[in-house]
């Protein structure tokens, strides 16, 4: 995990990459990096591929992954003032779940 001070607080901040996370998760869970590994690819490859068939993911009080739908709208450049047409989109969702929620608060 690397740590730095927030600009705007005296609170260290965390961030915690990919390789953190197959480090704790092979650590709690008895397992070597490389099976970790694995468990963390397979569990981000079925979740990536149920979005991208459009499918609800729902790990219930940890939270919920959708996939959000954007309409085609008209924008306008900034820089010239034209229009210009944004194409419809889809974009992935996460809504934290009620026990996630709770743990980070209390």
């Amino acid at each position: 995990m690397k740590s730095y001070s927030s600009p705007n607080t005296n609170k260290k901040e965390f961030n915690v990459n990919k390789n953190d996370l197959i480090a704790s998760v092979a650590s709690s869970a008895g397992l070597s990096k490389s099976d970790a590994t694995r468990a963390i690819e397979s569990f981000l490859d079925a979740v990536t591929n149920s979005l991208k068939r459009d499918e609800k993911v729902s790990i219930v009080g940890f939270g919920n992954f959708s996939v959000s739908h954007r309409k085609a709208t008209t924008g306008r450049n900034p820089r010239t003032g034209e229009s210009i047409q944004i194409p419809a989109s889809k974009r992935p969702k996460f809504t934290v779940g009620k026990a996630l929620k709770d743990a980070v608060n209390n």
